[in-house]
């Protein structure tokens, strides 16, 4: 397919949007500044990590660690396009607490819940630091920039091939006593291949480029990644046949998104037309999959209301993946744009949401979850408020420059040697409570109860069952 038949997802665009104590006009800065400042706020209204009693870098309960380090970056890039530094202080306090001395995002209290994915989150946030330029941390601490390399090395490290598992692959887990660790999936790898592809792109170093390709033919070897670019969820280890089989074939936006830009970080790296290519299969299957009727959702669950905690945040980290892909690949940049207005005007709609115990925030600026029907459907929190502050402030993308490398605005300090040279750092272990257990996924309840068994999967509005 043609890039150009992305635009065919998208319906009616109006250049103002309004909600009840939320007015949007695309056609205006200061009104997309203002609103997206009124959407941040409401955000880290949520947050309680600099206040008496919080920890620094998480999220109250009942949200999971790797959603903090997902709205740092949101917090960032909020800097980023508006230039409001308002929030800079609280996400340097917060990234820095969590980043650990080795500066590789693994904390020793989050060991019983750590998978791949979860530390993934928060290298995704501080490469993508370093990419902005964002503030950087005292000399004598981890850079943001180092950051990210450690988690690619201790990726590196943890990655399987040698055993004749799947030829290679990251587990969805860390740790082999947690459950998921007979799964790899694809928003571990696509972390693994995204940090791999913009430390390329960032550094020029080719073993990064030579690791995101490896990484990316993983994927389509896997059956993971389909000849038209459909992207499923994962598969399954047998660990005493040595053999991976049963493709979860369930779709998800971020799986979308965390591919897609590491395929534009390829392109911009080296320009080839085979990235090109994977670009332009990715963001027209990203159009064919996750817009009814022109509106963006979550396929997988959206329509069917059974979207998780974790899923209702994953539309705002498309948002934010197809911005990037816009300025490293800027034939995609009007396709791109239309989406992204289009989702401003489509959230803005359902954030009317009183003050009370499920919005903290100024009242009436609440945003729900689902944008189909244009109404606040309830289901308000972190991660829908987190997807309307990215469907807004991203109308800002042509103010702002591609992402930094460290030939252009650079300034984050490296650290090639940074993180673990052991696949599993075990600290002392600890009884597992059933807290653990739940804390343990990112997409989705365990794969034990059989949520993701039975190859589910979902193609544009249908869901089918095997």
């Amino acid at each position: 397919m043609k890039a150009s038949t992305i635009t065919q997802a998208l319906l009616g665009l109006s250049a103002t949007a309004s909600a009840a104590q939320i007015s949007l006009d695309l056609t205006s800065d200061t009104s997309i500044k203002n609103t997206a400042g009124t959407l941040a706020y409401g955000v880290m209204k949520y947050y309680n990590g600099n206040q008496t009693g919080g920890i620094p870098g998480l999220l109250p309960g009942p949200y999971y660690w790797w959603e903090a380090g997902g709205m740092f970056g949101h917090m960032i890039d909020y800097w980023y396009y508006t230039g409001d530094a308002s929030y800079n202080d609280v996400t340097l306090q917060g990234m820095m607490h969590q980043i650990t001395p080795k500066g590789d995002f693994l904390p020793v209290n989050q060991t019983n819940a750590m998978g791949n994915d979860d530390q993934g989150f928060w290298g995704l946030t501080s490469m993508m630091a370093a990419e902005a330029v964002f503030p950087n941390p005292p000399s004598d601490t981890p850079q943001w920039l180092a950051g990210a390399q450690a988690v690619f090395n201790e990726y590196a490290v943890r990655w399987e091939e040698e055993n004749g598992l799947c030829g290679g692959g990251l587990r969805w887990q860390v740790y082999s006593f947690l459950n998921g660790w007979a799964y790899k999936n694809s928003i571990a790898n696509g972390c693994f291949f995204n940090i791999a592809a913009r430390l390329a792109r960032f550094t020029g170093n080719s073993t990064y480029g030579e690791w995101a390709q490896r990484i990316y033919d993983w994927e389509v070897s896997a059956g993971l990644i389909t000849d038209d670019y459909v992207i499923y969820d994962g598969i399954e280890v047998d660990d005493a046949t040595k053999s991976c089989q049963n493709i979860h074939k369930v779709q998800f936006t971020y799986n979308a998104g965390v591919w897609l830009q590491g395929a534009a970080a390829m392109y911009d790296y080296n320009k080839t037309d085979a990235w090109k290519g994977h670009v332009d299969g990715i963001l027209n299957y990203t159009a064919r999959t996750f817009f009814k009727d022109g509106i963006m959702y979550e396929a997988a669950c959206e329509t069917v209301h059974t979207c998780d905690q974790n899923m209702v945040s994953f539309k705002g980290y498309l948002i934010r993946f197809l911005a990037a892909t816009a300025k490293m690949a800027p034939w995609t940049a009007d396709s791109i744009t239309k989406i992204i207005s289009t989702a401003a005007q489509d959230a803005v709609k359902v954030c009317t949401g009183a003050n009370g115990a499920k919005y903290p925030g100024p009242d009436g600026t609440g945003c729900g979850f689902s944008w189909l029907n244009g109404t606040n459907d309830g289901l308000m929190g972190v991660g829908p408020q987190m997807d309307a502050l990215a469907a807004v402030v991203y109308n800002l993308l042509p103010n702002v420059k591609a992402p930094a490398t460290d030939k252009d605005r650079g300034t984050s300090k490296g650290n090639a040697g940074a993180g673990s040279t052991q696949a599993q750092p075990l600290p002392e272990p600890r009884a597992i409570t059933g807290g653990d257990r739940a804390g343990a996924a990112i997409l989705t309840v365990l794969i034990a109860a059989g949520i993701l068994a039975g190859s589910f999967f979902v193609t544009s509005d249908v869901f089918s069952f095997a």
